[in-house]
């Protein structure tokens, strides 16, 4: 159970304008059309986040993550006004997201920039509606502080939830030592005597075989 601790101390090791830089890259690349399907930047924001164990790195995480990834939006924005319409029919859509395409485009239709906003919560639907945004012709005036807004509540809630999963992994790992490995080590060991059990269960028997009759 010392790996997550040696995990956890590894991360808050690295230099933090790295791991910073890092994780702000992964979250813009997440917002535009193509990286966006490749760039892990929800889950990488949750790693990063597990080191936010003083209120300094937590300040400085939220204070890069949601301006890259409102940069993020703008970027994906332009595309869809560059563009338009014809992103819809590209490969990469076709492949990936038409279907969360369309449900972009019709919640945008509907809700307006509050769509842009809650957008940011969900994934792959965050990827596609600036782009969706942009090719609508919402107006960028109103689609940046939309952006920016959802950016920041999506950041905090990640944030908070990687820096206190950090925390309970250490306290987790604190109560498994000496007696709490015994208790898991007990627990193992009945789920194996019962799945042995239930295999045999399910084992068929072997018919047994007729005697031979003698003609």
């Amino acid at each position: 159970m010392a790996l997550v601790s040696d995990l956890l101390s590894w991360l808050q090791g690295l230099p933090e304008p790295g791991l910073v830089a890092a994780t702000g890259g992964l979250v813009f690349a997440e917002c535009t059309i193509g990286l966006g399907f490749l760039a892990p930047g929800e889950s990488g924001l949750l790693v990063a986040a597990t080191t936010a164990n003083t209120v300094p790195r937590f300040l400085v995480l939220w204070l890069v993550v949601p301006l890259c990834a409102t940069a993020g939006d703008a970027l994906g924005y332009g595309i869809g006004r560059r563009f338009g319409p014809r992103l819809r029919e590209t490969k990469l859509i076709r492949k990936y997201g038409l279907e969360a395409w369309d449900k972009a485009t019709a919640v945008l239709e509907r809700r307006g920039v509050w769509a842009v906003f809650f957008a940011r919560f969900l994934p792959v639907i965050r990827t596609l509606t600036p782009a969706a945004a942009g090719t609508s012709g919402l107006a960028f005036r109103k689609f940046l502080p939309a952006a920016a807004a959802g950016a920041f509540c999506w950041s905090l809630v990640h944030i908070s939830i990687g820096a206190a999963l950090g925390e309970a992994a250490k306290r987790i790992e604190g109560a498994l030592n000496t007696g709490g490995l015994i208790v898991v080590g007990v627990l193992v060991a009945v789920a194996v005597f019962f799945l042995v059990r239930l295999k045999k269960r399910k084992t068929p028997a072997t018919p047994e075989r007729e005697p031979e009759r003698v003609p």
